[in-house]
């Protein structure tokens, strides 16, 4: 049975200011991928095609990257006699490239260089995750990065980056090897260290999974005297399995495991708590997304697209950012991949071929920034309705009850404020602008050959449905008319 959808835009309403919240900020995995140019490529993509204006890496201060770390020529030095000094090039290698593409970095101070933790404690690459075994000296380590990109790139530039401490401190032992009281002294320690080099820099914090520990953290902070300047925190849609004590705005229903709804009401809860707190800077949702699992079949569907469009439709005005988790399959927490599709975070593959979440992203980025109200939908089904230079767009989103429901047929049929002059739609479903489709088609190979790839890409970018859309006249008014099945997403255009 097919399912119908009738939209009614406001068309003759006022309309509501409409951030793209979703563009500016984008995610790496680890700072040491961007030295790739690959990596690198695909920054410069993102930020052409989806309008991002900042990436986020953890891991700068990784060993690998060498930040605190004897030179070359200490070789021939007797073990007593050799020293660590700090060491920028990488680093260095990194931002002129990044700035060079016209992307700014988030400037994640994480993790502790060896040599400086008071222990051992490290996850899966080796990073890291003790407390400084001498703060002083941590402090100093700090303060001089800063220095050193401050006078490389100039006051106003480092202005307009974000200062970040950590990565998920709450997931401890995973990220953090210490407790949350020590943590909250590194904190300060680093607060005190940027502010020292300049007042006007920006760091955020806590930089927490599942929105955990923030009312702690202002509570901290407020005593210390090193309140945040805008808040960091991170949810997944089935952080609902682990039952998090997190501020929460929404009926029970929406609360349960496998909820739809559940990350819209971490969301609310946090923006109200914030509110509570009379909080006034920005907020940063700098990883979300619908499954934090790294190996999820479903991710590089439709259905992502759809919880996309739909999250984005139901909160993205509540915060100031939300950087999707991730933009590339470069990527080795859990495994590097061997296939060319593998169920992983990125929107990108290996290869830069564009998955439905990213193809949803580039959806997004054609909305208008005034946001029309629209009857007849409802939390899983409904539109965002945009005015644009050229005349309206409308980015329609089915979402199912439960994830693991069968693909269902719909229609979709909205009334328009008249006849238009012209109607386009794009769709991302099982089979359009899906580029998992035509890898299937191809026999799904794991490694593509040149040729395979060059193919692919050929048909790897947004395009139109021919003929999909239907206007017809009834009575005095005029209605779009087209198929969506569910999961999926439609972008109608009209002129």
């Amino acid at each position: 049975m097919t399912h119908l959808l009738s939209l009614k835009p406001h068309w003759s309403s006022p309309g509501e200011p409409f951030r793209h919240s979703w563009e500016p900020l984008a995610n790496i995995d680890q700072f040491h991928w961007m030295t790739r140019a690959d990596v690198l490529e695909q920054l410069e993509q993102a930020q052409r095609e989806i309008g991002i204006r900042h990436v986020r890496a953890v891991g700068m201060f990784d060993d690998k990257l060498r930040v605190w770390a004897q030179g070359p020529d200490q070789f021939h030095f007797k073990n007593e006699d050799r020293y660590l000094r700090p060491n920028y090039q990488i680093i260095d290698y990194v931002m002129d490239r990044l700035l060079k593409i016209g992307v700014r970095p988030m400037y994640t101070m994480c993790f502790m260089p060896s040599k400086m933790a008071d222990g051992k404690s490290i996850i899966w690459d080796n990073s890291h995750t003790r407390p400084p075994l001498d703060h002083g000296a941590w402090s100093e380590f700090v303060k001089n990065a800063v220095i050193h990109a401050r006078q490389r790139y100039g006051v106003e530039e480092v202005r307009n980056w974000y200062f970040e401490l950590w990565n998920e401190p709450n997931l401890m032992p995973s990220f953090w090897g210490g407790t949350q009281e020590e943590f909250f002294k590194l904190w300060g320690v680093a607060f005190r260290a940027v502010k020292s080099v300049d007042p006007e820099l920006r760091l955020g914090g806590p930089s927490t999974a599942r929105g955990e520990w923030l009312e702690e953290f202002l509570d901290f902070a407020q005593k210390d005297g090193s309140s945040p300047d805008y808040i960091v925190t991170h949810c997944y849609n089935n952080d609902s399995d682990s039952q998090p004590l997190v501020p929460f705005d929404g009926p029970a229903s929406f609360r349960v495991k496998d909820s739809p709804h559940y990350l819209g009401g971490v969301v609310r809860g946090v923006e109200k708590l914030l509110k509570d707190r009379k909080f006034a800077g920005e907020v940063h949702w700098n990883e979300w997304g619908r499954s934090w699992f790294p190996y999820d079949p479903q991710k590089e569907s439709a259905l992502e697209a759809a919880f996309i469009c739909k999250t984005m439709s139901d909160v993205s005005q509540a915060a100031t950012y939300f950087g999707y988790w991730c933009l590339s399959d470069v990527y080795d927490q859990a495994g590097y991949n061997a296939e060319t599709f593998r169920g992983h975070y990125g929107m990108l593959n290996l290869q830069g071929l564009r998955k439905p979440s990213y193809v949803a992203h580039q959806l997004l980025h054609r909305l208008g920034h005034e946001r029309l109200g629209c009857s007849g939908g409802n939390e899983l089904e409904n539109a965002i309705v945009t005015p644009t230079a050229e005349g309206h767009s409308l980015l329609v989103f089915r979402y199912p009850n439960g994830i693991k429901d069968p693909v269902q047929p719909g229609t979709v049929e909205i009334t328009l404020p008249g006849q238009p002059k012209t109607a386009r739609l794009f769709r991302i479903n099982e089979r359009e602008n899906n580029i998992l489709a035509h890898w299937r088609e191809l026999g799904s190979p794991d490694y593509l050959s040149p040729g395979q790839l060059s193919d692919l890409s050929g048909v790897n970018h947004p395009t139109a449905s021919l003929g999909a859309v239907a206007i017809e006249q009834r009575g005095e008014g005029w209605v779009a008319r087209f198929e969506l099945e569910t999961p999926a997403v439609a972008l109608l255009e009209l002129t």
